[in-house]
């Protein structure tokens, strides 16, 4: 019974020392981006009504909420989507604003996968939200902070690839699809499923030039050249319009100087139904999934009663943090690298000592020495905990003991020394 309470439940895990540190260091890298583009924090509860991720809102699906409820029956989930949480909270204290709100966020997620699929059912997300901007410019703002968040935290090898759900919406509205066969067919398209696209648009009633573009539309694929081909394909409007839209998104980023990050993907169609137009991930070596997804969803906040558009994304943590160590990424942190130990009668000099590397800005950890204890088991206790430099105030702390454990000296200096 004991060593079961040692064990977290499947899909979390603890984060510490140095790892937790460096993970903090990349978060601080990336909300700097977001502050220095204008997006100001937000929080919101880690729980809400179970209505606010309903599956009419096209978030996550129910069967992977974690879901409770409270001393009045109500039925509250663990926060699996910061989207729809934000979207209401602007509907509720921005109600009358009509100008564009930036806002950032750094939370827990919580998403109740199957243990098959080998993913962390809480994770660390941070992201932005620019709200009441329906324009190309927002679009193109979103990807230039995905870029430079990704860059900022020493990422060199990563691709944003860039869709655009309008297009396969205009081509199923016209193909008069119902929306089981709409999810069917997304799944499959999403999934580069040639063979069970073909199969399943021959089985629908419909002319053949528009089913060649579904059969084509896995194809979509890669530079905007390629992408630009399927205007050839298709005379709708709406489906025109969305690779019009990715062209003035294309313009602005080369403003920027960021095109070369980017490449773009018809074929990519999120599971996130209150998507409305651009979509985007981003990927790079070391993690089988994307560590960056967002997109535009404009009607979103009408379910909450604002009609404003909206535009934004999400950086998983934890993925990220995983490609960084895989590709040997070096993330600079400061680690507490002096331990200064004392004899009971030398307490004033050491935390005097301690109070001078502090004033300096220098990390010092204190820890009175145990009578029971003799020096070399602190200085393997030392060894163990990554700490450089051991100084040791016997008697009445006037001279200091000082051990180098990385080159295994030690120096007989005064305290005086130090203190000036």
């Amino acid at each position: 019974m004991n060593n079961q309470l040692l064990h977290t439940p499947d899909g979390v895990r603890d984060i510490y020392a140095e790892e937790c540190a460096k993970k903090l260091a990349v978060q601080d890298k990336i909300q700097k981006v977001f502050h220095l583009y204008g997006y100001q924090n937000i929080e919101t509860p880690t729980f809400e009504f179970f209505d606010i991720f309903k599956k009419e809102r096209g978030s996550v699906v129910s069967s992977e909420m974690f879901k409770f409820f409270d001393r009045d029956n109500n039925t509250l989930v663990l926060r699996p989507d910061m989207t729809p949480s934000i979207a209401r909270c602007v509907a509720k204290y921005f109600m009358d604003e009509t100008l564009p709100l930036r806002l950032c966020y750094l939370e827990p997620m919580f998403i109740n996968n199957t243990s098959y699929q080998g993913r962390l059912k809480e994770s660390t997300q941070t992201g932005v939200e620019l709200i009441g901007d329906d324009s190309s410019d927002a679009d193109a703002e979103m990807i230039a902070m995905v870029i430079q968040s990704l860059i900022s935290v020493g990422l060199k090898e990563f691709q944003v690839e860039l869709g655009q759900v309008e297009f396969f919406r205009g081509l199923v509205e016209e193909a008069g699809m119902d929306e089981e066969t709409q999810e069917q067919l997304r799944e499959l398209i999403e999934n580069k499923n040639y063979f069970g696209v073909e199969e399943l648009v021959e089985s629908q009633p419909m002319n053949d030039s528009l089913k060649q573009v579904f059969l084509k539309l896995p194809e979509l694929f890669g530079s905007l050249e390629q992408i630009l081909e399927a205007k050839k394909f298709t005379q709708n409007e709406r489906a025109i319009h969305a690779i019009e839209r990715l062209e003035k998104v294309n313009r602005i980023l080369n403003i920027y100087g960021l095109s070369e990050y980017v490449s773009y993907d018809l074929g990519m169609l999120s599971k996130y139904s209150y998507y409305t137009g651009i979509i985007f991930k981003a990927y790079t070596y070391g993690t089988g999934d994307y560590v960056v997804t967002g997109g535009r969803y404009d009607k979103l906040l009408i379910q909450f009663g604002k009609d404003t558009p909206a535009v934004g994304f999400v950086i998983v943590v934890d993925r990220l943090m995983m490609a960084l160590s895989r590709q040997k990424i070096e993330i600079p942190v400061s680690m507490a690298n002096t331990l200064i130990l004392y004899d009971e009668e030398a307490r004033e000099n050491a935390i005097a000592l301690a109070g001078h590397f502090r004033t300096l800005n220098m990390a010092a950890g204190l820890t009175r020495k145990s009578r029971s204890k003799q020096l070399e088991e602190y200085k393997s206790y030392a060894e163990r905990s990554g700490i450089r430099n051991l100084l040791y105030l016997a008697q009445d702390g006037k001279q200091v003991l000082a051990i180098d454990m990385i080159n295994n000296q030690q120096d007989l200096i005064l305290l005086s020394e130090y203190l000036h």
